[in-house]
């Protein structure tokens, strides 16, 4: 069985949010054991799993993307919407559009340390669209 909906998440700034909880909120009851799959409808912002409980972490992560993937490269040819903008999609790519998780127990079978990142690569990139498809 298939299940699957679409949220729209608030706006966050520039950076790694942890979104578990707002995921979990709005998932409908999870099956016994599956695979909850989400995908972010957006080219300049990525999801991943990582570290949910230092904020250091995220804010090491915004450090180190912005090291490697800077703005205002002058060999960037993509520059109409902004400096922020053709890196974010370089970031976007290198993140992933998407992550799967298991479901074990009804639950999401998480590492005790990991949780749900959306990586925010624009400025100011508004409210985000999220696929959440749950596999039973």
């Amino acid at each position: 069985m298939v299940e699957q909906i679409e949220v729209r998440l608030g706006e966050y700034k520039r950076g790694f949010h942890l979104i578990t909880n707002e995921i979990v909120s709005q998932l409908p009851e999870l099956p016994e054991y599956g695979l909850l799959h989400i995908f972010i409808k957006h080219s300049s912002a990525g999801l991943t799993l990582n570290e949910n409980a230092d904020y250091t972490v995220r804010e090491d992560f915004e450090t180190v993307f912005n090291k490697l993937v800077p703005e205002n490269d002058p060999d960037y040819q993509h520059t109409l919407e902004g400096p922020d903008d053709m890196p974010a999609h370089i970031k976007s790519s290198l993140v992933g559009a998407s992550v799967t998780i298991p479901i074990t127990g009804g639950r999401l079978n998480l590492g005790t340390w990991q949780g749900i990142y959306l990586c925010e690569f624009r400025n100011y990139g508004g409210s985000r669209k999220l696929v959440l498809t749950v596999y039973s």
